[in-house]
């Protein structure tokens, strides 16, 4: 048996190639939108790609089950109660996706979505009776189980996937022998669970022992548990759920309409007509000169993430990058279904180098710096609400960064408007947002409120604040 994990450390997901190494058939199982990894892997392994299978309708990014059907002819997979527009086949409790005497059986484990399902890699040749691993897909995490309130299941409550949830690792994973090896669809960093572990797999033994979800105790109270606490959705979530369900374009059609350079002035045509101007630069070199009205989306984060949270999925897009970053830049948006890239600015900011016009810059201060600052201060956290709660600065005003916009007009009017997150990333892109909507004074804190509490300045650990302009000179 050939078996490999794939991590794609931008949206924090795991997908996987299962293949028998005598006959060369090969599955792969979730896969990432951008498929030459698999088709590199099997080609130098002289594998087969014959089959692509979905354990569910991801949220988080869009699946590449369409472009392995197109380019490799895979016959695509989803759980039994899985309904799409493409020709699939259906997986119940006990079928089987047979690769050789390697093969993969089935189970049903709906929760996270009530099309969910867990795929059992056996190779009888090692043992017969006990699967080598469980792909659990999001049921079942590295310390943690699948949120069931995504709404990414349209019909479905979140009672309702909380009971399914409940039963699914009671009345199935959970009878598994605790040598099985847990591998999921996601691990540190994704928005599908609250505590997952940074771990590439574990074994049901140690899950049963140490997974807070798995520990002994009523339906009511798991319901609780799995409900609460949960961090917010991006709002691209549904839209990709629902778009693995389509008989789409594929990531390379799509790249050849996006991957287009435009001069400078078809860039600001685009953008006078309303499209989205994203600068994936790192936020000092987009701090010292961008375009104006462009946001800042750097590239070295959760790019994706962000990006589908910030951006509107059906206005066009124009993006801004480093030479070496442009086309990374435009496919990490089609991982999430953000198609509607209409090009990038040829040349990057070098296209901007006589038109000092069109140029804007983001003043950045650092912690100890705020203290000089003359005149009434207004400091904005736009870390979650979780975040802000467990510490923060005192006398800051908390909108967190996907409310940003709507919720600008609560900031008041200040001297000085210091816009934080945790370590800078985000606060770039908030003061971008911000200087977009016509908003002055604003200041970038460099390092976040990391660097705040390293300078040993002023901070509280319960919610509050003036929650307005403050004085915070010594």
């Amino acid at each position: 048996m050939y078996f490999q994990r794939y991590y794609l450390e931008c949206l924090s997901h795991a997908s996987y190639m299962v293949a028998d190494e005598e006959t060369k058939v090969a599955a792969v199982i979730d896969p990432q939108r951008d498929i030459d990894i698999y088709v590199k892997d099997a080609e130098e392994h002289g594998f087969r790609i014959e089959h692509v299978i979905l354990t569910h309708f991801h949220a988080d990014f869009v699946a590449g089950h369409i472009e392995l059907r197109n380019r490799l002819g895979a016959k695509i997979y989803l759980g039994a109660e899985g309904n799409a527009e493409f020709d699939h086949i259906k997986l119940s409790d006990g079928d089987q996706v047979v690769l050789g005497k390697v093969y993969l059986s089935a189970i049903q484990t709906p929760g996270h979505t009530p099309e969910g399902i867990t795929l059992l890699v056996y190779d009888p040749e090692t043992n017969a009776e006990v699967p080598y691993a469980a792909l659990t897909g999001d049921t079942l995490f590295i310390g943690d189980v699948g949120r069931p309130d995504l709404l990414a299941s349209i019909g479905a409550t979140a009672e309702q996937l909380g009971n399914q949830l409940y039963d699914s690792l009671h009345e199935k994973l959970l009878k598994l022998p605790d040598a099985v090896r847990i591998y999921p669809a996601h691990g540190a960093g994704s928005l599908c669970g609250k505590a997952l572990s940074s771990e590439p797999y574990s074994t049901l033994g140690e899950q049963r022992k140490y997974n807070y979800a798995l520990q002994p105790m009523s339906r009511s109270a798991f319901l609780d548990l799995v409900t609460t606490a949960q961090p917010e959705a991006p709002s691209y979530f549904v839209h990709d759920a629902i778009l693995n369900r389509k008989d789409r374009q594929s990531l390379d059609e799509s790249l050849k309409e996006s991957l287009s350079p435009l001069t400078l002035s078809q860039v600001l045509q685009f953008q006078k007509d309303g499209a989205q101007v994203v600068d994936t630069r790192e936020a000092v070199d987009f701090a010292g000169a961008h375009l104006q009205g462009a946001i800042n989306i750097g590239i070295d984060g959760k790019y994706a993430t962000w990006a589908g949270s910030m951006l509107v999925k059906d206005q066009p897009i124009v993006v801004i990058a480093d030479a070496d970053r442009t086309e990374e830049s435009i496919v990490r948006l089609g991982r999430i279904g953000f198609d509607q890239v209409v090009g990038y600015l040829d040349g990057g900011m070098d296209a901007l180098d006589q038109h000092s016009d069109l140029v804007a810059s983001t003043a950045r201060i650092t912690a100890p710096a705020v203290g000089e600052l003359e005149g009434s201060v207004a400091i904005v956290d736009i870390r979650s609400e979780k975040e802000f709660d467990a510490g923060h600065i005192d006398g800051a005003l908390n909108i967190p960064l996907p409310h940003l916009e709507e919720r600008a007009n609560e900031i008041p009017a200040a001297d000085h408007v210091v816009v934080h997150c945790a370590g800078g990333y985000r606060s770039s892109l908030g003061v971008s947002v911000l200087q977009k909507l016509g908003k002055e004074n604003l200041l970038d804190l460099v390092g976040g409120y990391k660097a705040w509490e390293a300078s040993h300045l002023p901070t509280t650990g319960s919610s509050g604040g003036c929650g307005g302009t403050c004085s915070v000179k010594s």
